[in-house]
């Protein structure tokens, strides 16, 4: 696998990734943790928001003063392309969440525990994941098709999907896992386990865990193979990946209270899917510079939140008639 990445670079990844983490952590881990508030959302958001661009900004100093600007301008660029990616599609990951922690009615100040541990599951994922995928591309050349083919099935698919009203409860897959797992009546406060007459019980925030683990390796597929659209380079590939993981966490809390007023964000990421699918598709005849597909990307990302924002005032003005 050829790749940009050099020890120093994995090193300084790696600092990166562990320090804040050590941070999140620690805060987590203090008892008595109440909800985070949308403030503190807000201020992290922009923590790792600010903290991605400071890594690209390194990334690209130290391309350019050990390989040249021909070498650091489009490789940054890839990374910047591959972080506005996945931080779009990981929005869908965070309502699919908010549908988890409602269903099973988590307490606020418990979905931080729960989202604090599913990241770090996540990480160890998705890290798997891209290795793996970039293996395969590099040693089947073609799986880019395949992989192009399928984001172009899944934006359709997305775009046409109607509102699915069966309960989370009534899933083939969560009622598998009630029948395989011994679960406890109700949440046993911060506990994934706890232990009743002698027997090991899993709680129903452990089943919330995994469902939010299984739920992120769902939306890996989709994420995964789009950033391979921009680049393959396994550096690149993992560090836009895990940067914009990392702050999903404070994204959930942010978005939280005001879900319901991106019904028109699906239509965009299906749009933005589609265009990478082709993307890969038509690789061999026509290639698309990287620059043109971050500003296709942030087109349809800003012109889905204009539309979505004239559609709510004019919901707005629905109901204030009424």
């Amino acid at each position: 696998m050829n790749s940009v990445g050099t020890p120093m670079l994995w090193g300084g990844f790696a600092m990166v990734v562990v320090v804040m983490l050590a941070i999140d952590l620690l805060l987590q881990g203090r008892r008595g943790t109440h909800a985070m508030s949308m403030k503190q959302a807000a201020g992290w958001s922009i923590l790792w928001v600010t903290l991605s661009m400071l890594f690209n900004a390194a990334f690209w100093w130290y391309l350019a003063t050990t390989q040249g600007r021909e070498v650091a301008d489009p490789q940054a660029l890839a990374f910047l392309t591959g972080y506005l990616i996945e931080k779009a599609l990981a929005v869908d990951n965070v309502f699919v969440w908010l549908m988890l922690f409602s269903y099973f009615s988590v307490p606020a100040a418990l979905q931080r525990r729960v989202l604090v541990y599913g990241v770090l599951g996540a990480i160890v994922l998705r890290t798997i994941m891209i290795f793996t995928g970039s293996w395969l591309i590099s040693q089947f050349s073609w799986l880019l098709y395949i992989f192009g083919a399928f984001l172009l099935f899944t934006g359709v698919k997305m775009a046409l999907a109607k509102e699915d009203n069966e309960g989370i409860g009534d899933k083939p897959l969560v009622r598998w896992l009630r029948g395989h797992l011994r679960l406890t009546d109700k949440i046993e406060n911060e506990h994934f386990f706890v232990r009743k007459n002698g027997l090991l019980y899993a709680t129903p925030l452990m089943l919330v865990l995994i469902l939010v683990e299984l739920s992120d390796v769902i939306f890996a597929v989709d994420s995964i193979p789009a950033i391979f659209a921009v680049t393959t380079d396994p550096f690149i590939v993992l560090t836009s990946n895990l940067f914009a993981i990392l702050g999903l966490r404070a994204m959930y809390f942010l978005l939280a209270g005001v879900a319901e007023r991106f019904s028109m964000l699906k239509y965009g990421l299906s749009v933005i899917l589609v265009f990478i699918g082709i993307k890969m598709l038509i690789v061999d005849f026509f290639h698309i510079p990287i620059a043109v597909s971050l500003g296709v990307v942030g087109g349809i990302l800003i012109g889905t939140l204009v539309i979505n924002a004239v559609v709510n005032r004019l919901n707005d003005k629905k109901k204030a008639l009424r």
